[in-house]
């Protein structure tokens, strides 16, 4: 049987009984940090019967390895660092494997960063749609951004802190009045939750940002009105309001046909009564993210 086992994704004892009771009874314990799941073990008094490494650089070649076992019959589990595996973490190779080759699979539930961050937004939570990890250039992001501009949904996604300030400018560019909030090393001493609009978050981070960052984005409902700073330097600033978003995904459909840039660009502010020439720049947005994916 494979257990897919969430862990604690910063207070250790945010455990669950069926979860410690897997780990002291399996017969491996696949983990993306062996080092850091000793210490959850430890702090438990786990001695598993034996740990393997299990990460994103050795994924498929450890799937080859722990098939075997499944067939087998016996028992692993699957951990990682934090939260639940297979959520932009090793696990997803595996549970397909299995499924494939019709082995049993079961999902203890437990923590998750995406759940915890956003109940803890107050965001609504009717709809909601979890991203992954943050694209990293400018037009990657805002393409990401874009393919979810209709949906009406929250969006939930990790970043880094390395980057979180680079990314936070991009969505003041692009959603300037949308709330959203910044969940920092949640259930540990520190936590830390900033709310407000891009900027304002901006302007609260702190000089250095530290830990694990869960960013919840409010769907284009939830924005915030009435506050004159919001229109300083607007004509300064390149902003990217909800119908110039729609703009975006109606040039993107375009430039995939392969229609012309000066073309779409005249189709969609004939159709949107957006300027020409605002949407002449969105539409040179579309070609070089579309030709940053083509490089890839």
């Amino acid at each position: 049987m494979l257990y897919i086992c969430p862990t604690p994704i910063g207070n250790l004892d945010d455990i669950t009984l069926r979860v410690l009771e897997v780990l002291r009874q399996v017969d491996v314990v696949a983990c993306e940090d062996t080092r850091h799941t000793g210490i959850l073990l430890k702090r438990h008094g786990i001695v598993a019967a034996g740990l393997v490494s299990f990460h994103e650089h050795n994924e498929e070649e450890r799937v080859q390895r722990l098939l075997p076992l499944l067939r087998q019959g016996k028992g692993v589990a699957v951990v990682s660092d934090a939260g639940m595996p297979g959520l932009s973490d090793p696990g997803f190779t595996l549970v397909k494997a299995c499924i494939a080759e019709d082995l049993p699979v079961t999902v203890l539930p437990g923590p998750s960063a995406v759940s915890t961050a956003l109940v803890l937004s107050g965001l609504p939570v009717d709809r909601f749609a979890f991203v992954g990890f943050l694209a990293r250039s400018r037009a990657k992001l805002l393409e990401q951004l874009g393919r979810f501009e209709g949906t009406g949904a929250t969006l939930v996604a990790f970043e880094s802190p390395r980057r979180i300030r680079t990314s936070l400018t991009t969505i003041d560019g692009r959603w300037p009045r949308r709330l959203l909030v910044v969940c920092r090393e949640m259930t540990k001493l520190h936590e830390q939750v900033l709310r407000g609009t891009a900027a304002e978050v901006l302007e609260n981070l702190g000089d250095s940002v530290r830990g694990e960052i869960v960013l919840v984005i409010a769907p284009p409902t939830v924005v915030k009105e009435g506050d004159p700073a919001l229109q300083a330097g607007a004509a300064d600033r390149p902003t990217i309001s909800d119908a110039e978003g729609r703009a975006w995904s109606a040039l993107t459909e375009l430039e995939e046909l392969g229609v012309g840039t000066k073309k779409a660009a005249n189709i969609v502010a004939g159709l949107t009564g957006l300027t020409p020439r605002r949407v002449y720049g969105l539409a040179l947005e579309v070609r070089k993210a579309r030709m940053a994916r083509s490089s890839d």
